[in-house]
């Protein structure tokens, strides 16, 4: 009879590769690293938009941020809100492009 084994080695070795590849980004996921930065890219956003516009208009205002790119949207006042929000988050070293999807709230 001709049996095949793997060996302990060859075991771990395959666990190991299978845990590298399922930590690879795809164009849908982000490696661990890639979504540390977009997180710290986020915050770095809020924090800037929180002290040009103040705490109530980046309490309102989302920011996403994926590879690079950050989203903003959420509901304003004013349209000069909307561009110093672009702006603060354009600034921001690490940011590729903005998306600004901010709205500006109706006075009804």
């Amino acid at each position: 009879m001709n049996r095949h084994f793997i060996s302990f080695t060859q075991l771990v070795s395959l666990a190991v590769l299978a845990i590298m590849l399922g930590c690879a980004p795809t164009q849908t996921t982000r490696a661990p690293g890639e979504f540390v930065d977009d997180a710290t890219l986020t915050a770095k956003v809020k924090t800037e938009i929180a002290k040009e516009q103040g705490i109530g208009d980046a309490a309102r205002i989302n920011v996403d941020t994926y590879r690079g790119v950050v989203s903003l949207s959420g509901f304003v006042d004013s349209a000069e809100v909307v561009q110093k929000a672009g702006a603060c988050a354009q600034r921001i070293t690490g940011v590729k492009s903005v998306k600004n999807s901010l709205q500006i709230k109706s006075k009804s």
